[in-house]
């Protein structure tokens, strides 16, 4: 007589995009079950076939029954879902749903650095007040503070993402598609974080949860936006655009709106709490790496 087989571990996720979907196929390569939500039909056919339990959710749209099952079946919880004008939609939703298929062993929400607002270049750490600058670092804020609210449900974490990249998301990307831009504001630098480091730091702390910790996930070299392009630019040896001053610069309100942030990010809490090591700590060598892999 042999022993039964422990349980797989089962993750649900909220909002299947681009780093859900890495962190996803990483645990089902290691035989997780993943359940998680898309917006429209035809993907959530597409995740079906590729062994992805989907189902339908968005601010206007809760869980079906079946949805509804699998969020209480699962042991770990994931939301990528941003939060709009009237608040977070997964917890305006289904809050009492996690209530009721607590206790899990792991809740992560992926937020943004927004958190944090302007601080002129200064540096900002986890323990750094939450000053956002605008509406949008405000819903962050909130958002935050709803699903920490949870934590009798399970240990809740929160990740606040720099700007993500990765393959088929990058500025070798923006120049090959002729969006590419170089504006300059004097003292500007942005962070930025590799997808394949999102799952990193999302899997260390799954293995070992801390409740109510927040994660700074960002590289080890913040960047004028500029030199980014300019060295994706070089890379495909192709002539940069011109430098823009920010003053002149015709921008969006939103892009406009990134502008007015500008701050230093220490990652060393992933570092030293998680023990990670992150694979890409510079995006010179990743985007040197992103077109390497296109071409071999």
């Amino acid at each position: 007589m042999t022993d039964a087989e422990p349980p797989k571990p089962h993750l649900f996720i909220f909002g299947y995009g681009y780093c859900a979907e890495a962190l996803a196929e990483s645990l089902v390569h290691e035989g997780w079950s993943v359940s998680a939500t898309c917006r429209e039909a035809d993907k959530q056919d597409r995740l079906r076939r590729s062994g992805i339990d989907a189902h339908l959710f968005d601010r206007d749209r809760a869980l079906d029954a079946a949805g509804r099952a699998a969020l209480r079946q699962a042991d770990h919880l994931l939301s990528s879902v941003p939060p709009d004008a009237a608040g977070d939609p997964v917890i305006d939703a289904h809050a009492a749903d996690i209530r009721d298929g607590a206790p899990y062993a792991w809740i992560g929400y992926l937020s943004t650095t927004g958190v944090y607002g302007n601080r002129d270049g200064g540096e900002v750490d986890e323990t750094s007040a939450l000053t956002p600058s605008g509406e949008r670092g405000q819903r962050r804020v909130d958002a935050e503070a709803a699903w920490f609210g949870l934590a009798a449900a399970g240990p809740v974490h929160s990740f606040r993402l720099a700007g993500i990249y990765g393959p088929g998301r990058n500025a070798l990307e923006t120049v090959r598609q002729g969006r590419a831009r170089r504006v300059v504001k004097p003292g500007q630098v942005f962070s930025r974080i590799h997808r394949d480091d999102v799952v990193a730091i999302l899997r260390a702390s799954i293995a070992r949860p801390n409740a109510g910790a927040a994660y700074n996930c960002c590289d080890d070299n913040p960047a004028p936006p500029q030199d980014v392009i300019a060295l994706a630019c070089e890379l495909l040896g192709v002539e940069p655009p011109p430098e823009v001053p920010f003053d002149k610069a015709e921008l969006s309100p939103m892009a406009r709106s990134f502008y007015s942030d500008n701050k230093l990010v220490s990652n060393a809490r992933i570092k030293q709490e998680l023990g990670v090591k992150l694979g890409w700590p510079d995006y010179r060598n990743a985007l040197k790496s992103l077109l390497d892999r296109e071409n071999t």
